[in-house]
């Protein structure tokens, strides 16, 4: 049987903080180092905070967070019902804002891609996006 979990939260702001607890809680399995817990933290921060910012903007939706475990491997998927993204290349440019006016520094898939090993989009407009990403964990296989 894997090992895996699946939170869904309502698209709030005040719920993000609640998202990165529990894929740490969910990570802590492996062992991970304080920077590799710092850096799943980081990432599934920016990627519940696009979803709730960008994919359902003004709206209330559900953020579903999925995570599962292979070996030394942290899988870890965001995924919203919003609005999607029309190009997600533009999207991944570093400084590349569509909410100028809120002050965003568009840098949410740039970081993502800087502290996990893998990142991948994929995104449909007026239907949603999924954000998959992996880190694999080094404390784990060090150990063996």
């Amino acid at each position: 049987m894997e090992n895996s979990m699946k939170l869904e939260i309502p698209s709030k702001s005040q719920n993000e903080s609640f998202a990165r607890f529990v894929v740490a809680s969910f990570a802590s399995q492996l062992d991970p180092t304080i920077e590799e817990l710092a850096d799943i933290k980081t990432a599934v921060s920016e990627a519940v905070t696009n979803a709730i910012i960008h994919g359902y903007e003004n709206t209330q939706g559900t953020v579903i967070i999925k995570c599962k475990i292979e070996n030394n491997k942290l899988e870890v998927i965001v995924e919203d019902k919003g609005k999607g993204i029309k190009d997600i290349e533009k999207a991944k440019e570093p400084f590349y804002t569509s909410k100028p006016e809120l002050e965003r520094s568009g840098m949410g898939f740039t970081v993502m891609e800087t502290f996990m090993d893998e990142l991948e989009i994929e995104s449909t407009p007026e239907k949603g996006t999924i954000v998959k990403m992996v880190k694999e964990l080094k404390s784990t296989s060090s150990k063996e």
